[in-house]
């Protein structure tokens, strides 16, 4: 399941692309806009800027702005940075590969085929996609 930091990130790279002729964008502008707290915001997009989606500027005239164009972002590179793996079952996260059952298992085919699903769509849809 996409937590709702997931989706407030894609609302706030939603607001920025289609906010990005007018400059850095101040995250009260976004929080209103978006109906999102603004200090929840704040935890979010220090990760994103982190994660190099994103770059803030600092002072007057500052906020945020994308750090790309809209069509080179992925939903799930957004979504997988956010939330972590996607993965739909522990055995298949990155970081777990080690299943004693790894070779008997006979759900695991399955399980593959739906995580490449999901991963295909998500990677298949672009930022750009999503604007208006």
């Amino acid at each position: 399941m996409i937590s709702t930091r997931g989706r407030y990130a894609l609302r706030v790279m939603l607001d920025l692309a289609e906010h990005k002729d007018g400059g850095c964008i101040p995250l009260k502008d976004i929080a209103s806009r978006q109906e999102i707290s603004k200090k929840y915001l704040e935890i979010i997009v220090k990760d994103m800027v982190a994660g190099g989606l994103i770059a803030g500027v600092s002072g007057k005239g500052g906020g945020y702005r994308l750090c790309r164009e809209p069509e080179e972002y992925s939903i799930g590179e957004i979504l997988e940075l956010m939330e972590g793996s996607l993965a739909s079952v522990g055995c298949l996260a990155a970081d777990v590969n080690d299943c004693p059952r790894k070779g008997s298992c006979r759900t695991l085919p399955m399980w593959i085929e739906y995580d490449n699903m999901v991963h295909d769509f998500f990677y298949s849809k672009k930022l750009s996609d999503l604007i208006g």
